[in-house]
């Protein structure tokens, strides 16, 4: 986010004007609002570059544990399914945390919400992860980091819903989920050469300190947007009166869940097995790459086609069918699998327009709960996946046939989700 620069006297990305609020300042003689200062602008921006790097961390928590499998499982005797559910753990955590969350940012501004969690829980659940010595361990520090990450996405949302015009939020939203999913290439053949040089403690430790220097640097930079306090109030029951959301929610429950599932997990073991374990660096760093493309492509669309709910359609169709390709062939040869899965990741990048669809519904004083409770639905659909994707591949009977049983399953769900988002309202700013 390097990138962001005020224009003229507004804060605004990629040229597009802030429509910040001075406090208890009303239309000036042309009728246009003020808008903040421009080193109220620069610190916003400060403050969204550091919101990034902290979604950097928790793109990059949610996926590192695909490369560390080996050692964990060698030094503390962890088979891929007992990560699954550590893995589960952090998404339900982080998932449970979004109604807080939401209140918290509403209540009490992002910049107060993303800096403790962060550096509390976020910072504290990593040293718990160095020091581990049992299964357990593992679980609650997954748990703990899960809490910290929580907020740090939904802040900067809610700095874009409350600041920017509500027709670029999409552009904004998944330019960010873009950046942030560099945590993603940090979680493969980086986060290996880490394990190498420092031990998987010595760089668990390492984390914890960036994560706790992060923390520090949310509380320091980042600026809570006008009109925090006071003003109207709502409540979750107004959100969930919103009719529209309830054909929106089912595809958020689905659309991350095939992608986030297998890169934060199974696609480690999966290669591993079928191709050997010299490759999992690669193909993790590859379908992480195509995830970041994906958010980039994702991005602009809406503006582009003029439509949100025929976009995320299409791409999540398309997501299912190559998913149906593995489920038929699950050996296809170590290029064409590389390939559906960095395309499997590319098509489930949606989770930002599907976000922005959404939003679209809410109105200001319910910004807050309302992205946070799709957020609940979005990342709790990926921690009820790796919660069920354990037992599934166990019931399967492991190995190739607990593979090609796990692709199976995620295209189904997926396109039972496509089929109820079809009948939402589309939405346009």
């Amino acid at each position: 986010m390097g990138c962001l620069r005020p224009r003229n006297r507004g804060g605004g990305i990629y040229g597009i004007q802030s429509q910040s609020r001075v406090p208890n300042a009303g239309p000036n003689r042309s009728g246009r609002p003020h808008v903040a200062p421009y080193g109220m602008g620069q610190r916003m921006n400060a403050g969204i570059a550091i919101l990034t790097l902290a979604y950097v961390l928790s793109q990059f928590y949610r996926a590192f544990l695909a490369v560390l499998a080996p050692e964990l499982t060698a030094d503390l005797g962890i088979d891929a399914a007992t990560l699954s559910r550590a893995s589960g753990i952090w998404f339900l955590v982080f998932a449970a945390m979004q109604l807080p969350v939401g209140w918290a940012l509403d209540r009490l501004g992002p910049r107060r919400t993303a800096a403790v969690l962060l550096g509390v829980c976020g910072g504290g659940g990593a040293m718990v992860f160095a020091a581990a010595t049992q299964g357990w361990h593992i679980d609650l520090a997954m748990g703990l980091i899960g809490a910290g990450c929580a907020p740090v996405l939904m802040a900067s949302y809610f700095i874009f819903a409350r600041v920017f015009s509500a027709r670029v939020f999409a552009t904004l939203a998944g330019v960010l989920v873009g950046v942030g999913s560099l945590g993603n290439i940090a979680a493969s053949v980086p986060m290996g050469w880490a394990a190498e040089i420092l031990g998987w403690r010595g760089a668990m430790q390492a984390l914890a300190a960036l994560t706790v220097a992060t923390a520090v640097g949310c509380w320091l930079m980042v600026r809570d947007p006008d009109g925090i306090t006071g003003g109207k109030r709502g409540s979750l029951l107004d959100v969930l009166r919103i009719r529209a959301l309830w054909l929106i929610l089912p595809i958020l429950l689905v659309n991350y869940a095939p992608a986030a599932g297998l890169r934060g997990l199974w696609v480690g073991p999966y290669v591993a097995d079928v191709y050997g374990a010299a490759h999992v660096g690669t193909v993790t760093l590859v379908m992480a790459a195509a995830m970041i493309v994906g958010n980039f492509a994702y991005a602009p669309a809406d503006r582009i086609f003029g439509t949100r709910k025929w976009i995320v359609l299409t791409g999540n169709l398309l997501g299912a069918a190559m998913l149906g390709i593995l489920w038929w062939v699950p050996v296809p040869g170590l290029v064409a699998s590389t390939l559906l899965l960095a395309a499997i990741g590319a098509l489930g990048a949606s989770y930002a327009l599907c976000i922005a669809h959404g939003r679209a519904f809410f109105p200001p004083h319910l910004t807050g709960r309302g992205v946070t409770l799709l957020n609940l639905f979005s990342i709790g659909g990926v921690g009820i996946a790796q919660f069920a994707t354990g037992p599934i591949f166990r019931a399967a009977g492991g190995g190739l046939a607990g593979y090609q049983t796990l692709f199976g399953v995620f295209a189904l769900v997926l396109l039972a989700g496509c089929a109820i988002y079809a009948f939402s309202p589309d939405s346009r700013d």
